[in-house]
């Protein structure tokens, strides 16, 4: 068999054409409703048809179903339906589709347009689905079963070499049904896109919705990255602390034994907490995140490392937004994590927080140490605090400043204050 005649059978016949027809017989099937309605209009502005007439009865019915098939498409659950249908059987990329419901009228005009076409070839290939196969099979046994002339088969069927030509007839009108409804299914796949297609007004919906998929990620991230990365930190220097004084400073090694059980402790709740919502689960431990009301708990679980921590908190925690609270609070433990990592357990980190007219100022400031003690991929907290100032309206500066490295953030407390939300 040659290269063409492969093609050929596989355009008429294969795979994708056959769920193309199978969606096409959807269509019909759709389309008996309005047609049953459109019979009736029918029947009643010309009265009942016999003969030829039942003919003319039956094609108007279906012109006048259309239309109403057009009306009931508006409906903006029109195009999941549809675009479903198309998404299953068509071979259509579904991303060149939207499955939301339409919404404008633009939209609803297009989907309007698309479900009428469907149920228009659909009917058509639907209804010489039914009568063509019967009709073929008859003109290719014709020659075998003479006694079939009789049923009622034109005059013409008296011939010798109609009756010789009847099979090849038969077959021909079997391709010829399943050309028709291979090109009907492939003009409805090619037109699905422009009528099923997503809007300019869906796709700002959907890139909106993405957006806000990835900045719910990214807090979660800058929140699992600032707890669990500084309590893995400082649970790294604090049993490396024990173990240099594990023989001469027992109680040294008790003391940080506890303070390791704290900080895991500490971050296993803040873990399930942004766990639960990552799950979107009722039932997760929501615990609330912890605020500079917990600093003093965060400063001795860092002292416990060996990290000297010179600390001047000069604001009331309480009287600052919750917002403000929280993030200063992740921003503080990134700070003291990022001088455990790179500075080392035997330097002295000073921390000042206070408010300087309307903006919350911390700064930390640690030795700058002579030789980098970075991992490979860090650097993601400090991108973290940037971010969590810029959200807030803030504005962070980090670097050596007189040979100190210095983390100085602003966050303003009025704006937050009205624009209170999660971040």
């Amino acid at each position: 068999m040659s290269d063409f005649a492969r093609a050929l059978l596989r355009a008429l016949f294969g795979r994708r054409t056959r769920r193309r027809w199978i969606h096409l017989i959807l269509g019909g099937a759709l389309a008996m409703p309005y047609v049953f309605v459109g019979e009736v209009l029918v029947t009643l502005a010309f009265g009942p048809q016999n003969g030829p007439g039942l003919l003319f009865l039956q094609l108007t019915a279906f012109a006048v179903g259309l239309p109403l098939a057009t009306i009931t498409a508006l409906f903006p659950l029109t195009r999941p339906m549809s675009v479903a249908a198309v998404r299953a059987l068509c071979g259509v990329d579904g991303d060149r589709l939207a499955d939301v419901p339409a919404r404008t009228w633009a939209a609803k005009g297009r989907t309007a347009a698309w479900f009428t076409l469907h149920l228009a070839f659909g009917g058509v290939i639907a209804g010489m689905s039914l009568a063509v196969p019967p009709f073929a099979a008859v003109l290719i046994v014709l020659p075998v079963f003479p006694k079939l002339r009789d049923s009622g088969l034109p005059e013409v069927f008296d011939h010798t070499w109609v009756l010789v030509l009847s099979p090849v007839a038969g077959v021909a009108c079997l391709l010829a049904l399943a050309g028709c409804a291979a090109g009907a299914g492939m003009l409805l796949a090619r037109w699905a896109p422009e009528l099923l297609g997503p809007t300019p007004e869906d796709r700002l919906a959907a890139a909106e919705a993405r957006a806000a998929d990835l900045a719910v990620r990214n807090r979660l991230a800058r929140e699992l990255h600032d707890s669990v990365g500084h309590a893995l930190s400082a649970v790294t220097l604090q049993a490396s602390a024990a173990r240099r004084v594990l023989d001469s400073d027992p109680e040294f090694v008790r003391e940080a034994l506890a303070a390791i059980e704290d900080t895991t402790r500490r971050t296993v709740g803040e873990l399930d907490a942004v766990l639960g919502v990552l799950r979107e689960s009722e039932g997760a431990d929501t615990s609330p995140a912890p605020t500079l009301a917990d600093l003093d708990g965060l400063l001795l679980r860092t002292r416990a490392g060996g990290l000297r921590v010179t600390a001047t908190v000069a604001v009331d925690a309480g009287a600052l937004p919750p917002l403000v609270s929280r993030e200063a609070y992740r921003i503080v433990q990134e700070g003291l994590s990022n001088a455990l990592k790179h500075a080392g357990d035997q330097v002295t980190v000073t921390l000042r927080i206070e408010v300087t007219g309307k903006e919350l100022e911390i700064t930390l400031e640690n030795p700058v140490p002579r030789t980098a003690t970075s991992r490979p991929g860090g650097g993601h907290g400090l991108r973290g605090v940037a971010d969590r100032a810029r959200l807030l309206g803030g504005t962070t500066e980090t670097g050596p400043v007189d040979g100190v490295w210095r983390l100085h953030v602003r966050l303003p407390v009025e704006r937050a204050t009205t624009s209170e939300g999660p971040v």
